[in-house]
Formats: structure tokens, sequence, C-alpha cells
């Protein structure tokens, strides 16, 4: 797995070099980086997506939709909060200034 992981940094520095993929990959990083902890915290509490689905008291295809970076569908706050709280969770927002 190590050498699958060095593949991904190697692809990931070259094409972060190309023009306009850096800029592209920086917008992106806020939201991978919440859906990404949101799967960390479903799953640390031994949760599947149907199960987090039931808790919500909806589908599991929009829990899916909810941890996709790639969906085009922009989540509410009251549902991430929501989510966040059946988890045992509160959410922090911060602000911070662009680097130019």
């Amino acid at each position: 797995m190590s050498n699958r992981r060095r593949t991904f940094e190697q692809f990931r520095e070259k094409a972060l070099k190309k023009h306009g993929v850096k800029a592209a990959y920086e917008a992106l990083a806020p939201a991978f980086e919440m859906k990404r902890r949101m799967i960390a915290m479903r799953k640390a509490a031994g949760l599947t997506q149907e199960q987090m689905a039931e808790r919500l008291g909806t589908k599991k295809s929009n829990i899916s939709r909810l941890e996709s970076v790639t969906s085009g569908v922009s989540p509410r706050f009251s549902t991430v909060e929501d989510y966040a709280r059946v988890l045992g969770y509160r959410i922090k927002v911060d602000f911070e200034p662009r680097v130019r």
C-alpha cells in the first residue's frame, strides 16, 4: 500500500504544478477536509451511512451525497449541524484571511 500512496503523492505533486490546478485544488480543500472529517466521525461512532440516515430521518443516498466531495449540491448549515449533533459534536466555524 505504501507504493500506492507514493504514486498518488507523486501524481498530486505533478498535477499541482499545472496551470490552474493548484488554485482549483486549494478552493476545494476546505470542503474536502470537512467531508473527510464527517466520514471519520461517523466511522468512529461505528455507524454505516444507512444507520446515520436512520438517525437523521433521511435516506442513505442523502448521507452519501452529503459526504461526497464531488456532489454538486451544497448542504444547508443546519443539515451539517444535525449530522454533527447526532454524533455528539458541535460545529466550530472559523474565518481566516486569504493568503495572496
